[in-house]
């Protein structure tokens, strides 16, 4: 299960409260193994430069942990361990500042997530939001770039589920640990578990039955710039997580995209303020590709014209556009019975040629 044989060490001291990267750090700067760390005296801990609460934590925490007990928890839960030294560590990642020391992950990596790319946006997306997430993140997806998002509610779980639709990759981090019961938020466990059924991966740094919490988000945050190419930024309030996420990626030399939104909306007050502080502004997503110059990746292939299969379908096409109409506003343009236009618009859905915004608000599936 582990790549190698300090990993069990690995996870011992991240079980400890206040371990973090710059700890984990100075334990192999100074001992030649975490296991030689593991079994320090609290003098050479101090050598190691570690601060006396640290010191104090590994002192108590120690007496309690089994490195080789815990070790089993994670492969009972199909966890894999990968640690900085590993040569399977993502390269990207290990770039930057405070890469995390280890990762747990559940699916596995491939060479082509080094061309990786970040989507992240509110929780309380609008249908505007709705419609252009999953219109430029599935048509990424097809160009051959890995999605990376935090498996939240909104914006992410969209874009974990476009790059799905779209046969693509997707990597989801999360800010409390990968295990069945810790997946936050709960309502998307389904999703993680679709992710990893799709060759894709659900990883994180906190270990086995850590919870999500506030603290968290901000460490996850810089794990999913730390994993892209760059980040795209879809519907943000002017202080929202996916901003923290955006600072992240400028701070670790990432390329920074924004999608422009309607300037009275809250929503739109994060991207079009990035937009003015000089990300790129992006409507499609060519512009992305363009930019971070993957033109020998996948070209996107746009086929917008939608044939209907019969005259009911017909009528409903000429209707609806990429701009949301509501339901009873296509009866009308229509002219057909609203009995009709219900059936025949669920079988459209189902056929991939609209899409259902919610509360009955219906675009073209380009």
């Amino acid at each position: 299960m582990f790549v190698n044989s300090n990993a069990k060490y690995y996870n011992a001291f991240n079980l400890i409260n206040g371990i973090g990267p710059i700890t984990f750090k100075k334990l192999l700067a100074h001992f030649k193994s975490l296991k030689e760390a593991w079994t320090a005296n609290l003098s050479q801990l101090k050598e190691a430069g570690l601060e006396k609460s640290a010191i104090e934590q590994i002192r108590i925490s120690r007496q309690k942990i089994d490195p080789d007990s815990e070790a089993k928890k994670l492969e009972k839960e199909d966890i894999d361990l990968i640690t900085i030294e590993d040569e399977n560590y993502p390269k990207l990642l290990k770039e930057i500042y405070n890469p995390p020391a280890l990762l747990y992950v559940r699916g596995k990596f491939e060479k082509k997530d080094e061309f990786s790319l970040g989507v992240v946006g509110t929780r309380k997306l609008s249908l505007y939001g709705q419609q252009i997430t999953p219109q430029i993140t599935a048509d990424l997806a097809k160009a051959g770039l890995t999605i990376v998002s935090g498996l939240a509610k909104g914006i992410d779980a969209l874009a974990h589920e476009a790059a799905l639709k779209g046969g693509g990759r997707t990597i989801a981090v999360l800010g409390s640990g990968v295990d069945r019961k810790s997946v936050y938020p709960t309502s998307n466990g389904y999703l993680a578990e679709k992710i990893i059924s799709q060759n894709g991966v659900v990883l994180s740094e906190f270990p086995l039955g850590a919870i999500g919490q506030p603290s968290h988000f901000p460490q996850r945050n810089r794990i999913i710039s730390g994993l892209s190419l760059g980040i795209l930024v879809i519907e943000a309030p002017e202080r929202s997580g996916a901003l923290i996420t955006a600072r992240d990626a400028l701070e670790q030399n990432r390329e920074v995209f924004a999608v422009p939104g309607p300037v009275f909306s809250k929503n739109s007050l994060g991207p079009n303020n990035l937009i003015k502080m000089g990300a790129k502004l992006v409507t499609e997503a060519n512009d992305i590709l363009e930019e971070l110059n993957l033109s020998l990746l996948t070209s996107i292939q746009k086929n917008r014209e939608i044939l209907p299969d019969s005259k009911e379908e017909g009528l409903i096409l000429e209707a609806l556009s990429s701009e949301p109409l509501h339901i009873d506003k296509i009866i009308i343009q229509a002219k057909l019975p609203a009995h009709i236009i219900n059936s025949t618009l669920t079988l459209m859905e189902m056929k991939g040629k609209v899409r259902n915004l919610g509360g009955n608000n219906y675009v073209l599936a380009y």
